[in-house]
């Protein structure tokens, strides 16, 4: 089985670096620091799931999943934030991102969760 992708796009290295360390293994796991990094990146290669910070250089990161759902693109999506006040549950649900994490970052919540998104039931069981 290939492994699914994920692109982490935060303008902060140290939160990239993060989850790469976390993820790496298991997943292949793509960086960005901006928006426009991780749309051509989404224009190469299918990807699995998309792991970002609201806040970004040049769009927000719910701008960018706006985008990607305008070409009919329904990736999972995971949303972090160290502004939960910033956020509007209709934008999420509008989106359809059903994951939303407040910086400082609960990585086993976050882990559970995009295990939870990217391995099927039946290997769950094996992947703990």
């Amino acid at each position: 089985m290939a492994m699914k992708k994920i692109v982490v796009v935060d303008d902060d290295e140290t939160i990239r670096k993060t989850f790469f360390l976390l993820l790496h293994k298991k997943f292949k796991i793509y960086l960005a620091k901006d928006a426009r990094e991780a749309l051509q990146r989404f224009r190469r290669s299918a990807i699995d799931l998309i792991i970002t910070d609201v806040k970004l250089p040049d769009m927000t990161g719910l701008e960018m999943v706006a985008e990607f759902r305008k070409v009919g693109n329904n990736v999972p999506v995971v949303l972090i934030s160290a502004y939960p006040d910033l956020i509007k549950l209709e934008e999420l649900e509008k989106l359809k991102i059903g994951y939303f994490f407040v910086k400082p970052l609960d990585l086993e919540a976050i882990t559970r969760s995009i295990n939870y998104i990217l391995i099927p039931p039946e290997a769950r069981a094996l992947s703990f």
